[in-house]
């Protein structure tokens, strides 16, 4: 590799590359390094204190933790936690972050000495990516990308706004992106590298991976462009939404989309006047970012430890914004799970569960900016969706469930690893259990009613008699559908059919609401690697409160019919069987998304009826048993 500047520029920084450096400093508050040094007093958003560098009266030394930098206006210095022990105590540049790595607990990475040529390399996938941006934003506003803004204007997104943004449009062209490119220099194979291009595996030219698609640049936390997510404008489309994959620039499980502008928003104020919200796309964030509301998305997955910590950097109890509708609840649930043993004190999160099926950008086209500030304002602490959650996984309507429901709240608060924490959940939880089922004890100044001149209780309240028993009474009352009782069923008896569907499973249960935090609970297994068979399944299922729902489960499945519960039916037909009818009703939550991608738009009519034809079709298969004479739905 001939010389290069840029391999200086990084020499210092041989051992540590972008990302390592970036989680470093996001497990530590820059204030809490500097006020070691400094004494620091909270003004606003920023902590102010005397300048280590110069010696003055007045204040003028500044730290910000959500920019994540010092400046001292007295000498003009300005840099982050590393510069400024390199600074103050005369470290090197590795001294001082290997310092800081004790800190935060973090592991230095082996010695490099190609760091600095992947570092040069890695700016050079940067830059096509700013192209590739431009070339797409470009599109946006030729012939070709007609339809994405019809869609935009649908959806009420002015064209002044879209470079804020920096929106584009893929067109529907297997070489488009690539040709411009490289004319411009770039090399296939780059490109391939960043995401931008597939190659195919079984040999020849790689081609554009973006193709009639609404494009979204995804940034990093410093701002800079390292994914693209694209929408797409056929309804036909299997994705509705793609982002680019795993790359040297793009970790999904560490990025969060509108990030930095979410900063910007946070940094214009008192960092404790407004909470970080977490949405589930795009346009929610837009919206959100347009409402002057702090805004972001993960990258269409649950959230990630790693996600989390950034989240709890910028705020104590960032607001984790779903849909009001079961759906919309399931992915709160997932959250819960994932969040549960993160939790410490200052770090939290709320719910803001939304009315009326409505999504953010619903809310600000319809009702305008106020409204949306006031829906995300109105949230909910995490002990309350938590007990809701588990108060949701079955009736509670005798002893045996109700004791159910108590042994899931007690694993629950457990499952916070912080120990002071966990009992103060503990409490919580149980003092709601109180209050959905008070204890019964003798009037005062009655005489004993019951057997051998004990007072005999009377029965425990209907759940309908208090606020949040009316809530679970709702929720609860019904039966379990026979054709999802019968998939869990079938899951519970042979554990391994669900493998090769836990991502779906965990989206979307086994198609009844009900049965959610069963499928939670299973799915959880799968993935910890415990190789259960069923009448071990049935055990933990039973140790963690499920043993009452897995009773109901089998009584409604008795009535579904599905042949791969019959006993004579050969293992491998049933698993077949059982896959398709699993198909079967992921397909009708997938049609139903089309569906509401279609709705309204110009030129779709004859697929919506036909997308609507096909999951009334499928409805009609559930409901009526015909599903297991076809269960693929075809």
């Amino acid at each position: 590799m001939r010389p290069n500047r840029r391999v200086a520029r990084y020499k210092a920084r041989v051992r540590f590359d972008d990302r390592f450096l970036e989680e470093l400093k996001a497990r530590l508050r820059p204030s809490d390094i500097i006020g070691r040094t400094v004494k620091l007093k909270r003004q606003g958003r920023e902590y102010v204190g005397l300048s280590p560098f110069t010696k003055e009266k007045s204040p003028s030394f500044f730290v910000n933790d959500d920019k994540g930098f010092f400046h001292d206006f007295s000498s003009g210095k300005h840099g982050d936690v590393i510069s400024f022990l390199q600074e103050t105590e005369r470290l090197s540049f590795v001294e001082a972050v290997q310092r800081l790595a004790g800190e935060a607990g973090m592991a230095l990475p082996a010695e490099d000495p190609q760091a600095a040529e992947r570092e040069v390399r890695k700016q050079g996938l940067t830059d096509w990516m700013d192209l590739a941006q431009k070339w797409f934003a470009a599109n946006l506003r030729r012939s070709p990308g007609k339809a994405a803004r019809e869609y935009l204007e649908k959806r009420g997104l002015p064209e002044d706004q879209w470079e804020r943004f920096g929106l584009g449009y893929a067109p529907n062209d297997r070489e488009g992106l690539k040709t411009a490119l490289v004319q411009r220099g770039a090399k296939p194979g780059d490109l391939v590298e960043a995401g931008m291009l597939i190659a195919p595996e079984g040999g020849g030219q790689p081609y554009d991976r973006f193709r009639d698609r609404l494009m979204f640049p995804i940034l990093d936390a410093r701002g800079r462009i390292v994914s693209f997510g694209g929408r797409a404008m056929n309804p036909d489309d299997r994705a509705k939404y793609l982002n680019g994959p795993e790359s040297p620039l793009f970790h999904k499980g560490a990025t969060l989309y509108g990030l930095p502008e979410a900063r910007r928003i946070l940094g214009a104020e008192s960092r404790d006047s407004q909470a970080i919200v977490v949405v589930e796309g795009y346009m929610d964030v837009i919206a959100c970012h347009r409402a002057g509301i702090p805004a972001v998305a993960p990258m269409g997955t649950a959230l990630t430890e790693e996600q989390m910590e950034r989240l709890w950097r910028v705020s104590h109890e960032p607001v984790l914004c779903f849909d009001g509708d079961a759906a919309g609840r399931r992915a709160a649930f997932r959250a819960i799970d994932r969040a549960l043993p993160q939790l410490k004190s200052g770090r939290s999160f709320r719910f803001a569960l939304l009315d009326g099926g409505q999504d953010p950008d619903d809310i600000l086209r319809d009702k305008g900016a106020p409204a949306l500030r006031q829906a995300l304002a109105a949230t909910r602490p995490f002990a309350e969706v938590l007990f809701q959650k588990e108060a949701e996984v079955e009736p509670l309507d005798s002893p045996e469930r109700r004791a159910g429901l108590k042994g899931r709240l007690r694993q629950a608060a457990s499952a916070i690893q912080d120990k002071d924490l966990a009992e103060q959940y503990r409490r919580e939880l149980f003092d709601r259990f109180d209050a959905l089922f008070p204890a019964r004890r003798a009037p005062q100044g009655q005489p004993a009613t019951g057997p051998g001149g004990r007072w005999r209780p009377g029965p425990p309240p209907k759940l309908g008699q208090t606020a949040e028993g009316a809530q679970a009474m709702q929720s609860l009352s019904r039966s379990i559908e026979p054709v999802a009782a019968a998939l869990a069923h079938g899951a519970i008896d042979d554990p391994e059919r669900m493998d090769d569907h836990l991502e779906a499973i965990s989206s979307h249960g086994f198609g009844d609401a009900a049965l959610d935090g069963l499928a939670q609970e299973m799915v959880r297994l799968r993935f910890s690697g415990q190789d259960l068979d069923s009448a071990a399944l049935r055990r933990h299922l039973a140790q963690s409160g499920h043993d009452a729902l897995v009773r109901e489960v089998e009584k409604a499945a008795a009535k579904s019919g599905a042949p791969f519960l019959a006993a004579n039916a050969p293992l491998a037909e049933a698993r077949v069987r059982w896959s398709q009818a699993f198909d079967a009703l992921t397909r009708v939550a997938a049609l139903e998304d089309a569906l509401s991608s279609a709705a309204g738009m110009p030129g779709q009519d004859e697929a919506f009826r036909r997308l609507k034809a096909e999951r009334d079709a499928l409805r009609r298969a559930i409901k009526t048993g015909e599903i297991w004479e076809d269960s693929t739905g075809s």
